[in-house]
């Protein structure tokens, strides 16, 4: 049975993975963190991981960026493994993350779909051969109380593509200050937010007379929590270090 915390616990997240982890005999929550501690749960709720009585295996965060670093040192303290999910990190609140994984397992990515993670394999395939005659574009949808912009997602791919590109390339997510045509070197990252839409990314790779589209689509946060709690039980069975999604999808 893998004992689970949910960092985050009350958020939209928090509830579709006690949805996920309800149906699944191997799994439970033993405890969760939030700010609204009074709120009904099935389990003890606290402020920060260092208040928890509760045994668990591993940890999964879908919380507020400003709440991760001390969850991951409180995390550390406890040499408890962490699945961070939170997007939105500053560089500060990344170099915790990292220090952290020196000492205890740590799992991070910007996001959890195994879709979204072959979909960087296929970026990273065909960059290098379109780099040199191709504009490249991106446009992220996402619902209408999301606050990070870009998303973390779509950060996530440019770096994806960035890191393959002869010439890197320079993230621009507002033209409005710009009177000037667009140059080669940049990447343009188009930010949508309404209604409930869970998370569409389009990368386009324009060229002359031809337009080549990559396409992922969220229908649900259920592939999230799916991949967070796949995530969680690899995690827990390994030594200290930095994990990501290639490593859960590369396994076997």
């Amino acid at each position: 049975m893998l004992k689970i915390i949910l960092s985050g616990c009350h958020g939209k997240m928090g509830k579709v993975l006690q949805s996920m982890i309800a149906a699944k005999e191997e799994m439970t929550v033993v405890a969760g963190i939030d700010q609204n501690t009074d709120l009904p749960s099935d389990f003890p709720v606290y402020a920060q991981l260092a208040q928890v009585q509760e045994t668990a295996d591993v940890v999964i965060d879908f919380s507020h960026f400003s709440a991760v670093a001390q969850l991951v040192n409180d995390a550390k303290a406890l040499h408890l493994p962490v699945v961070v999910a939170t997007t939105g990190l500053t560089p500060d609140i990344q170099a915790t993350i990292d220090q952290a994984s020196e000492e205890i397992a740590i799992f991070q990515s910007a996001n959890m779909s195994l879709g979204i993670n072959v979909l960087i394999k296929a970026l990273q395939a065909v960059t290098p051969i379109l780099e040199k005659d191709y504009d490249i574009e991106m446009i992220e949808k996402h619902h209408n109380q999301k606050k990070d912009s870009p998303s973390g997602t779509a950060l996530l791919l440019a770096d994806s593509i960035n890191e393959v590109c002869q010439e890197k390339k320079e993230y621009i997510c507002d033209r409005t200050p710009k009177d000037e045509a667009r140059k080669t070197s940049e990447l343009g990252i188009s930010v949508v937010r309404g209604g409930t839409i869970p998370g569409e990314h389009i990368v386009i790779y324009a060229g002359e007379d031809e337009i080549l589209e990559f396409k992922h689509t969220a229908l649900s946060r259920n592939i999230f929590a799916k991949g967070a709690l796949e995530a969680a039980e690899f995690l827990a069975k390994q030594p200290s270090g930095k994990y990501n999604m290639a490593d859960l999808v590369n396994q076997n």
